[in-house]
């Protein structure tokens, strides 16, 4: 078990939360508990101290947000009071009607209980940043626009705009309080941190109260006094409410406690999103992070016991929150202060808690709400590409101010939803193309076939996909491949940049494959991704989705080199048909040795050494000694770098009739690379002893061998050169 260490803010902050909780809470329970009639009033205010203190007690020991203060609040208020004011049209007994508002405030918080060991809590890291700021604004607004009234001395039932248009019923003793109140809020930090500026604005709010009292001694009287929070009242033993309630469990039949069910999953989530909205702004002000199952599970207990005895629900409250957090409370400690304080002030200090003037409270939350507002968030409008973001706070704190804030949770939510879908049907899918004319695979080819490849190479094309192909994306994908559809035999789609492919995109991939298949072209994959973001295999899903058949003309490779190789062996055996690979080659076919005399070719290959190797053999490895040129009369050899034991890096693949091993034939130092037989290879080996020696003899043939491997190394490098430039464009 984790334990914190007390601070002395969370003193401080209990104090104050309980301050603000505690009036409140008392509040909705007489607007609960009033249906029942006017003598239940002072059972609905000890019911409301009842949930201060078991949920002040109890959540936050279990809970996991620090400085969250969990209170009866409003929705708790709206859904019990409307099912009071129900309960009694339909004749319901007083007895009865207290019992199921104790049952559904029950079953709500065993239902909270279930959505955190479920991982419902988790739903809300998926917040989007412009709900989060929005709705941290429109919390503000709703503070400030609910404590104006009370700051202006209005009828505590007035709304904001009655009070505003209705100047006559301001009372200048209440702007006096309130506005000393702000001030010292606001400056008292610049003097002295070492005691919270609600609780300095808090006490110069009493003195400027009293200070007036001598002025208006009709301040001086608590009964009926609308500057003051009031007499608490008694409303019988604490005992009493823990027991009475539940001698009617007897009277109620199946039917009643199965009407229980909506109402209590409505105050449920209600209560939950009210909860973990709080934990979200606490998040934001504070840069932590909450435990939001394990604080649903500690809120449905603490709900559980309030309700056995005789306490209504609640949630983390945005007010006492924020006042506690801003009068320096650092710690889960402060929750149960305020709890254990809620309890004490009723007991002990009722008749002097009485007399907070609740314009000071009302005061200390306008300058909390003032803080809580996003002022950063207009910064949003200066960029072009943050333009629809500050749409969203904008639309959420309308919603919040205008409708309610879990409206506006879901608005926010959905238009968040609507922007990623735009930036991501907006972001371009392809990132580049790049012709088979242009970029060439590994295989290392003759002149005469690079040749052919620069002339009929424009055949296939090779289309680099980026990003997530899905329903947003499917229609601008086909049009960047509608028109090499018509051109193309060969399309290369390399996939390794992309994200995710849902359906409709795999079906649009089969429609552009019978395309080509018209043409007798093909389709191409490589690198499908084995592990998507989402853990899907893509390859599997293909197959699954039926897109790549046996029968069908797609293939798909493991890297974009082998798909390179296989377009283009395609376009040289179209071009070259008359020529049989499986043919073993003379010295004089091959290239170097084009066009040489018979008996200079018959000299030269006396000399040569034949070797044969099965497919996968090594011919050498790195580090070897060596000075043989290797020439390829039948077969394809890889050359490899080893990068570990398991890792290799292809550099490159030599088909029948070039040669290789060049490095250490001309500079005799040691191989730098593994060559492996590609498949069952025939070779001729050239030492460079035997060439000096037969150099003696044939000069001219010797100086034009040189020559030879100094060209095609040098065509070599300018293919490789546009290559790059291709490649960069």
């Amino acid at each position: 078990m984790k334990f914190y260490k007390f601070k002395s803010g969370d003193l401080w902050g209990g104090l104050a939360a309980m301050l603000v909780a505690l009036p409140s809470a008392i509040a909705f329970g007489v607007t609960i508990y009033s249906p029942l009639g006017a003598s239940y009033v002072a059972q609905g205010a000890l019911a409301g101290l009842l949930g201060v203190t078991a949920l002040g007690l109890i959540v936050p020991a279990l809970g996991g947000t620090n400085r969250l203060i969990t209170a009866p609040c409003a929705p708790a208020a709206a859904v019990l009071a409307a099912f009071a004011i129900e309960l009694m049209r339909n004749g319901g007994s007083v007895a009865s009607a207290i019992l199921l508002l104790s049952l559904l405030a029950l079953l709500a918080g065993l239902m909270q209980i279930f959505f955190g060991a479920a991982g419902l809590g988790h739903l809300i890291k998926y917040m989007p940043y412009p709900v989060v700021s929005g709705y941290l604004s429109g919390v503000g607004l709703i503070i400030i626009a609910s404590q104006i009234p009370k700051f202006l001395g209005a009828n505590k039932e007035a709304l904001f705009w009655q009070s505003l248009n209705s100047p006559e019923f301001w009372r200048w003793e209440s702007i006096a309080v309130g506005s000393v109140t702000i001030a010292v809020m606001s400056f008292a930090p610049r003097f002295t941190g070492a005691i919270p500026a609600a609780i300095i604005a808090l006490l110069a709010g009493i003195l400027t109260y009293f200070g007036l009292g001598l002025i208006n001694h009709s301040l001086f009287i608590l009964e009926n006094n609308p500057f003051v929070v009031g007499s608490l009242g008694g409303g019988g033993s604490i005992a009493s409410a823990m027991t009475d309630r539940w001698h009617a469990m007897g009277s109620l039949g199946f039917y009643q406690i199965m009407n229980l069910i909506v109402p209590a999953l409505t105050l449920a989530v209600l209560l939950s999103i009210d909860t973990l909205k709080t934990s979200l702004v606490l998040d934001a002000l504070t840069r932590t992070r909450h435990d939001s199952n394990r604080e649903l599970v500690a809120q449905g207990v603490g709900n559980v016991a309030s309700a056995l005895i005789g306490g209504i629900p609640g949630a983390g409250t945005m007010g006492a929150t924020l006042v506690n957090l801003s009068s320096g409370a650092v710690t889960k400690y402060s929750g149960v202060i305020e709890g254990v304080l809620a309890l004490i002030a009723f007991l002990l200090l009722a008749e002097y808690i009485a007399w907070v003037p609740v314009a000071a409270l009302a005061a200390i939350l306008i300058v909390i709400g003032v803080r809580m507002i996003d002022r950063h968030s207009v910064q949003f409008l200066k960029q072009r590409a943050t333009v629809l973001d500050f749409f969203v706070i904008i639309v959420v704190i309308a919603t919040a101010i205008s409708v309610s804030l879990i409206a506006a949770s879901g608005i926010g939510i959905v238009l968040a939803i609507l922007l990623f879908l735009r930036e991501q049907i907006g972001g371009a899918v392809v990132r580049r193309k790049v012709r088979c004319d242009e970029a060439f695979s590994k295989r290392i080819r003759t002149h005469d076939e690079m040749e052919i490849l620069i002339a009929h190479g424009d055949r296939g094309i090779v289309v680099e996909l980026q990003g997530s192909l899905f329903f947003g994306t499917t229609n601008q994908l086909y049009l960047a491949l509608e028109g090499e559809l018509k051109i193309r035999d060969y399309i290369i789609l390399d996939m390794r940049r992309v994200q995710s492919v849902d359906v409709t995109a795999a079906r649009m991939l089969d429609q552009i494959k019978d395309m080509l298949a018209e043409r007798n072209g093909y389709l191409i994959f490589s690198k499908l991704p084995q592990n998507l973001p989402s853990g899907r295999d893509m390859q599997r899903y293909f197959d699954q989705v039926g897109l790549v058949r046996p029968e069908s003309p797609i293939r798909v490779f493991g890297e974009l080199d082998e798909a390179l190789e296989w377009v283009e062996d395609r376009i040289l055996e179209d071009s070259i048909c008359e020529v049989d690979h499986k043919e073993i080659l003379n010295l004089g076919e091959i290239e170097l040795f084009k066009g040489r005399k018979a008996e200079t070719l018959a000299s030269f290959e006396q000399g040569m050494e034949k070797r044969s190797y099965k497919a996968g053999e090594n011919i050498f490895q790195r580090g070897d000694s060596g000075d043989e040129l290797y020439l390829i009369r039948k077969g394809a050899v890889r050359i490899v770098l080893p990068l570990s034991d398991k890792q290799r890096h292809h550099l490159g693949t030599f088909g029948r009739g070039a040669f290789f091993g060049e490095m250490s034939f001309l500079d005799g130092d040691v191989r730098s690379a593994d060559a492996v037989a590609f498949s069952d290879t025939e070779l001729y080996v050239l030492s460079r002893k035997v060439f000096n020696t037969m150099a003696e003899e044939h000069k001219k043939l010797s100086f034009n061998l040189m020559e030879g491997i100094a060209s095609v190394l040098a065509s070599r490098l300018r293919y490789t050169n546009a290559e790059l430039r291709v490649l960069e464009a």
